[in-house]
């Protein structure tokens, strides 16, 4: 079959849950326009991957830290609360699959414990897959908790059989035959990372896989950065 798929490269609203959300729905309907069944959006999209994880020095930056992760933790996405239902909502209008990345907090649980989560909406609207990141990468596991491997599944969509690993994810052999093992025809690969060695990497797994691999980075400048950042300039360049 064929199929239309849209990957968005707009920056996130950052740090702001409510308008990054507002900024997906608009990008989905833009697609959506355009004839895309499947609309995918980059690692931690919402409300943005907290880059400053790897610029930030321990012991020195520490109050700096504490208050760019208090910023995240309180813009973070609680599925529990409904706070995807405007993503939701959209997918059901439009009859279209989206693929997003998240920073999540569960409140059915501790209610502090951040995750790198990736949800699949199928066109109904329904959640098909929450799947959080096994092993956070080096210093992001300031930032967020092991994922359990409950998402490591394969969901029938109208695009094909759909699964995902987010980020370097890709390197672990287990993890991609466990979503080998179900017949998947296309892996997403949402991630930070860029550059040679990545798309070496979903070459590898579309061979030995037999299937589609479709990464997606965040498209993002320093500019885009709000300006009330704590430390922007000092951290960002505006161009970079």
């Amino acid at each position: 079959m064929q199929a239309k798929i849209a990957v968005v490269q707009k920056p996130p609203v950052f740090l702001d849950r409510e308008a990054t959300i507002a900024r997906a729905v608009e990008a989905i309907d833009e697609a959506a326009d355009a004839g895309a069944a499947l609309v995918i959006f980059p690692e931690a999209w919402i409300p943005g991957y907290p880059t400053w994880v790897w610029r930030l020095k321990p012991g020195t930056d520490m109050a700096l830290s504490s208050e760019l992760h208090a910023r995240l933790r309180s813009n973070a996405v609680d599925i529990e609360r409904d706070d995807l239902e405007p993503l939701q909502q959209v997918a059901s209008q439009r009859a279209v699959t989206i693929v997003v990345g998240v920073n999540e907090i569960d409140s059915r649980f501790s209610g502090t414990t951040l995750f790198n989560t990736v949800v699949v909406i199928g066109p109904d609207g329904t959640l098909q897959n929450r799947h959080r990141k096994l092993m956070p990468t080096n210093p992001e596991r300031m930032v967020w908790g092991t994922g359990d491997a409950s998402g490591l599944r394969v969901v029938d969509t109208p695009v094909g059989r759909l699964g995902c690993l987010i980020c370097w994810e890709s390197y672990m052999p287990l993890a991609r035959y466990a979503l080998y093992a179900q017949n998947i025809d296309i892996l997403i690969n949402p991630t930070w990372d860029n550059g040679e060695l990545c798309l070496a990497t979903s070459r590898h797994i579309a061979r030995e896989g037999g299937c589609w691999v479709i990464g997606t980075a965040t498209a993002m400048q320093g500019s885009d950065l709000p300006a009330d950042f704590p430390d922007r300039d000092r951290l960002f360049k505006a161009e970079e």
